[in-house]
Parts: structure tokens; sequence; C-alpha cells
């Protein structure tokens, strides 16, 4: 099964580090966040990647072709990068929107099935446990929802007088998407063109349509948008225990 990776947005609430380079390959623990996605899938079968590049796409395939030999279009395994998929990288245009960027792989997604996901945020997700609740309702779209991570203190207010003082649990947030979808090829006839965001009309009218359905994942996600969610990914794989280290 084919596996899509959007890497081509711009990173802007990254600035610090997107201006030197494609959020994607900003590093955790000294590797590409890039390289942690795929390592994600591979663990559990899934090492067929399609990549769409936009900002600074000639970085990734830099980054690639200095772990293999075999030039942009395929790029297979070598021990330098700990990679064992095929990779695809696919130019989308440097101001193409999501929804645009995912029309343009169609005709690298072999007519079928395919999982989705954005090159900016870890999980545990179970991979194999999200195709198969997506296999079970035959609707055209699976999305992983997701607890949000928690920023803030929580506080319980009596008028003026805090009665309750917590950090905020995720369990107090409501669900959100967590960008690791499962699609039918019929999505593709909700992408109208290269400027379709993919959050707001195609899975708007999905969801109209009884097309959309949500996976609830439980445990542990994050993205990387700010210095801040880079942070907590550094510290979390240095401790030797971030969650979504597959071994």
């Amino acid at each position: 099964m084919k596996v899509a990776i959007l890497a081509g947005g711009t990173g802007s609430r990254l600035s610090e580090e997107t201006g030197l380079r494609p959020k994607p390959l900003v590093e955790v623990g000294g590797k590409p966040i890039l390289w942690h996605i795929l390592r994600h899938y591979e663990f559990f079968g899934f090492t067929d990647f399609v990549i769409a590049l936009g900002y600074k796409g000639e970085m990734v395939k830099e980054y690639f072709s200095s772990c293999r030999h075999s030039g942009y279009d395929k790029l297979y395994h070598e021990d330098k990068c700990d990679l064992k998929g095929q990779v695809e990288l696919i130019d989308t245009g440097p101001n193409t929107m999501t929804g645009g960027r995912i029309k343009r792989l169609q005709p690298y997604l072999s007519d079928a099935t395919f999982m989705l996901t954005w090159g900016d945020g870890v999980s545990d997700i179970n991979l194999k446990d999200l195709l198969a609740f997506h296999r079970s309702h035959g609707r055209l779209a699976t999305l992983s929802a997701v607890r949000p991570p928690p920023r803030f203190g929580h506080l319980n207010l009596d008028g003026n007088t805090v009665t309750e003082f917590s950090e905020k649990s995720a369990a107090r947030e409501g669900w959100i998407n967590g960008a690791f979808f499962v699609l039918e090829p019929g999505i593709f006839d909700y992408i109208e063109s290269d400027q379709t965001q993919w959050e707001r009309g195609p899975l708007e009218q999905l969801s109209c349509e009884g097309q959309l359905m949500a996976y609830r994942h439980h445990s542990f996600w994050q993205c990387m948008d700010t210095i801040h969610d880079k942070k907590i990914l550094e510290d979390l794989w240095e401790s030797g225990c971030a969650p979504w280290r597959m071994e």
C-alpha cells in the first residue's frame, strides 16, 4: 500500500528552523522528523512512500540522495539512512495548497486505497488497526482523531477564587484531526485545484455526505508547529522513552 506524505509547506510558525530548511528536515534526536515518520510506517510494514515536495524541496532530494545512490525518482534502502522503503519524490509546486498537493500525487498512487499524513507530526498510533478500521466501514475516508496535548494550566474558579489548579490534561480537550489518514481514490473527485485546502472543502464535503469516519487514538500524538513543540519532542527522544520510537 502506498503512503503519501505532504512535505511541501513553508512551516512559517517554525521560522527559526524553516528559514534554513524545510520543516520535514528539522531534526529531532539528530534525525529529520521525516525520518521518524518513515520509520513509524515501516515498523507496521508500510514501505512504499510518495512524498510531495514544495518549499525547499531540493534539500529533501539532497537528503535522500546522500543516503541512497539510485537517483531521485525511486530511492532504495541503504544502511546509511536505516530506512527500508522505496521513496518517490514528487515536485508539487512551491505555492500549492494541501488539497492540491494530494491531487498532484494521484498518478503515483495506483488508483487504490492509500495512506496519507503530514511531514511534521509523530504518534504511536497503530497503523494496522487504523487500516482495519477503515476497511470495516466502507467509506471514502478515515482520519485519526486525537486529543491535543496540554498547553496551559487548568483553573476552576468560584468568582475570583481559584478552587482548583492543575496541569490541564488532554482528557479535558475535544478531539482534533491527527492527520493520519486512510483514503480511497474517490477522494480525488473532491479536490478542485492547486488552491484547494484539504482541511476545508474536501473534508467538509466528505463529512457532509457521511463519507468521513474517525479512528479514535487515545495515546501519544504531537505535531511540530513551533520551537516549543520541537523541544518537547527533543526532550522525549533524549529521555530514551519517546512514545513514537518503533524498534
